[in-house]
């Protein structure tokens, strides 16, 4: 076997073909350390994989005298590092070997070329086995022949040729194997070069995310060192591959794409916090989560680039007539960009961007550049020109704070740069760019699937992954518990409280009363008006309530000690409605006078605005958020009117050829609920004004028939109707869930669900009693007899 020796300063290099050595000696000239690169232990497995059958490593027993002419250069990686637990083992022998070969000098030989390699292997080149036959014999081969390294201040070149040795191998040429960096062994005459890796995920961040840095922290590749790494790798993979030895996957997951899945699982367990489990998944399965343009463009978002974000989305250049960038298919050191999701808008995007470029300019008080911003980068894009001025005149701001108050915006530091990246990645491709908690999303719609398609989901709670959803249909109420007899002429209105604790009924004799729903006690009997009362409402913390008669009045109540607080007698006309400010300092009525239809008032009677106009008002309503105002005319306008409530405009209306008998609003502030004469009732969508879903089965045509939300979550819509029965809808789908009968003889004038109990409703109609609906009779202990006003 061919060997060469270098020696550099105090230490003794020896190399041979298949097995590198290194020896370094003390100024006394004994070995201090010795390595044995390829020297395996009996116990660990060989680094060779059951792909190349033919080469194999056989343990060495015993070593041959080491000939000054066989030498070749070491391989420099191995330098400089702690010796393995193999060569360890292998020191012992090694150096009883040297010490009769303390004699070796250092020899000067030229650097071999290094395009050379040795074709084959001669005599003078093999080593002997101590348990084979003398005649046996096994050629090595360099494991890194042709790889130019860097040792000290020297470039040595692996490998050597046969011309070296001068001699000729009887052996025959055979194809070569050898180890590229980073690899797997591979033939001569393969054309790949590289092995393709998977890149490590990067989630949503201004740095290295979590899974980012855990999958650094396990290289061990010159920069940490990990006890459970193996052959330089940072994982225990064999041959240098970066992916794990597992069978050959389908490419479809129960009908769904693997890789789809597989992304959308990493970023999950991101979100979960398991970024370890985040990165080996990447490691394993070889998809990434993002690319590292799309990973630089969430950065640039986040850190405020702006010039950069414009080019990692876009692929955009600089122009050179100043100001600005352009759009185009130039060249460009970030590519062509990401890409965008069908119908995205590239100007409408760049606008978003320089838009809170524009703002944090002004939030630093920089006012000249966040005036070129402007006037060079806004302004060309031709966006809305409205929203131009207004952008505009926020230059006269005079602080960061009243710049924040004027748009509503919480400035750099908050949560603006996340909620515009939130934003821009709607316009982007969601194969480039996962949408933000894709799984999460995925579950919800699941769940809302199932809730959707159970007629009986009356509860609040979500329903669990592990089995497929169903509700009871014992669990609903269907069954009336309980009647109230107090009232002496038909009862027109019930309302629970928004604490469901009590329950409110008016009636045609004039009269009010609160009931305690614990026990349905009488708590207050109110008598303020001269008339039939139509209609009553609580305020948001259910401290007061107003009642609405046909007496031309409106008054305001004390529900703790059921006093009169004040009287509205402004209009001229039955008062049909009443609505509260979110603040409970503020109310709304309505009435039938032409005059006077629409009044805001405090709580000491004052009137603080009304709406002229000749459009009397039905009912009325302010949504929950406290934006809206909306109101119903009756015949002959049958209009809805939208106004914004804090400005007092009139936004929209709707005109309708049925008329319109009562309106409610969803919790959400999202939906209106419209009930008509021509027997159906109409989900709204308050912003695009579109009907959502339809109602229908209630008889109604000549009478005022009240509806509304109920359930868990508002699930479904319930009515009232003039064929004496109550109906149940569910809201999502739209079927018709049950109905009841509910009042014998007439109408059901009207019904309420308890906003807290889920599984009660309460019902009146023009046979004076109101009933309360639940899935169960409830305990007598504390309620009254029927000779006190109750029965069952």
């Amino acid at each position: 076997m061919s060997r060469s020796k270098y020696s550099r300063g105090n230490e003794t290099l020896l190399g041979r073909a298949g097995n590198t050595q290194r020896c370094v000696h003390t100024s006394g000239g004994t070995s201090a350390a010795f390595v044995l690169a390829d020297d395996i232990p009996q116990n660990e497995p060989t680094p060779t994989t059951s792909d190349h059958p033919d080469t194999s490593t056989i343990p060495n027993q015993s070593l041959f005298p080491v000939n000054s002419a066989q030498l070749t250069p070491i391989n420099p990686s191995f330098a400089g590092t702690s010796p393995t637990a193999s060569e360890t083992e292998a020191e012992p022998a090694i150096n009883s070997t040297l010490t009769s070969s303390q004699h070796i000098s250092h020899i000067d030989i030229p650097p071999p070329n290094p395009r050379r390699r040795r074709r084959s292997s001669s005599s003078d080149h093999t080593i002997y086995s101590s348990e084979g036959p003398p005649g046996r014999r096994r050629a090595s081969r360099s494991r890194n022949e042709g790889i130019e390294q860097s040792f000290g201040s020297e470039s040595i070149v692996q490998g050597s040729s046969s011309e070296q040795s001068g001699g000729k191998s009887s052996l025959q040429p055979e194809r070569k194997r050898r180890r590229l960096r980073n690899s797997a062994m591979r033939l001569d005459t393969d054309s790949s070069t590289s092995t393709s890796r998977p890149q490590r995920p990067v989630s949503n961040g201004s740095t290295l995310s979590p899974v980012h840095k855990a999958v650094l922290a396990s290289t061990t590749n010159g920069n940490a060192h990990s006890e459970s790494s193996t052959n330089g790798s940072s994982t225990p993979h064999t041959n240098g591959s970066s992916f794990a030895n597992v069978p050959s996957q389908q490419p479809t997951y129960f009908g769904h794409d693997r890789e789809e899945v597989t992304r959308i699982l990493i970023q999950s367990l991101s979100d979960l916090g398991y970024n370890g489990a985040a990165a080996a998944l990447c490691r394993e399965s070889g998809y990434e989560l993002e690319s590292p343009s799309v990973a630089a463009f969430r950065n640039a978002v986040l850190q405020g680039e702006w010039a950069e974000a414009e080019a990692l989305l876009f692929g955009t250049f600089s122009s050179t007539g100043g100001g600005g960038v352009i759009i185009g298919n130039g060249i460009s050191e970030h590519g062509a960009g990401l890409v965008l999701a069908e119908g995205a808008d590239k100007h409408e995007m760049l606008f978003w961007m320089r838009e809170q470029k524009f703002l944090e300019l002004l939030e630093g008080r920089d006012l000249g550049n966040a005036l070129m911003v402007l006037r060079q980068e806004l302004t060309p894009l031709h966006q809305d020109i409205g929203k131009l001025h207004a952008l505009s005149s926020l230059i006269m701001c005079q602080s960061a704070a009243d710049l924040k108050s004027q748009v509503d915006w919480d400035g750099a530091a908050g949560q603006s740069r996340h909620e515009l990246l939130s934003r821009l990645s709607q316009s982007i491709s969601p194969s480039v760019m996962i949408p933000e908690h894709r799984l999460a999303v995925l579950l919800q719609q699941v769940k809302q699937d199932q809730i959707s398609k159970c007629l009986y989901h009356n509860t609040a709670g979500s329903p669990s992954l592990y089995s497929d959803h169903s509700c009871d249909r014992s669990q609903f109420p269907l069954r009336a518990v309980l009647e109230l007899t107090q009232h002496q002429e038909e009862v027109w209105y019930v309302e629970f409280s928004h604490n469901g604790t009590k329950l409110a009924t008016t009636s045609l004799d004039t009269t009010v009363i609160i009931h305690d729903t614990s026990s349905f006690e009488v708590l207050h009997k109110l008598s303020g008006h001269t008339d039939g009362v139509a209609y009553a409402s609580w305020s948001p913390d259910d401290s007061m309530l107003i009642t609405c008669a046909r007496d031309h009045k409106a008054c305001l109540w004390d529900v703790r000690s059921g006093s009169c607080l004040q009287v509205i007698e402004d209009h001229n006309q039955p008062v049909t409605s009443a609505a509260w400010a979110p603040d409970s300092r503020n109310f709304v009525t309505g009435s039938l006078d032409k005059q006077n239809p629409l009044c805001i008032w405090d709580l000491n009677g004052n009137k603080i605005f009304h709406w002229p106009g000749s459009c009397r008002v039905q009912d009325c309503s302010i949504s929950p958020d406290g934006q809206k105002l909306i109101t119903m005319s009756p015949l002959p306008e049958n209009r809805i009117t939208v106004y914004d409530f804090l400005t007092r405009e009139e936004e929209y209306n709707m005109s309708f050829k049925v008329n319109l008998t009562c309106l409610n609003i969803s919790q959400d502030s999202r939906y209106m609920l419209v009930n008509m004469a021509d027997n159906q009732i109409q989900l709204l969508d308050i912003e695009t004004r579109e009907i959502a879903r339809q109602f229908s089965g209630q008889k109604q045509g000549n009478y005022v028939i009240r509806s509304g939300f109920g359930g868990a979550n508002e699930n479904f819509v319930i009515s009232g109707s003039e064929d004496s029965s109550i109906y149940i809808w569910h809201k999502e789908n739209g079927t018709l869930v049950e109905t009841l009968d509910g009042h014998q003889p007439g109408c059901v004038n009207t019904v309420a669900w308890n906003p807290r109990d889920p599984c009660m409703f309460a019902s009146a109609g023009d046979d004076k009693k109101v009933r309360i609906w639940s899935k169960a009779i409830p305990s007598t202990g504390n309620w009254r007899d029927e000779s006190n006003g109750l029965a069952r």
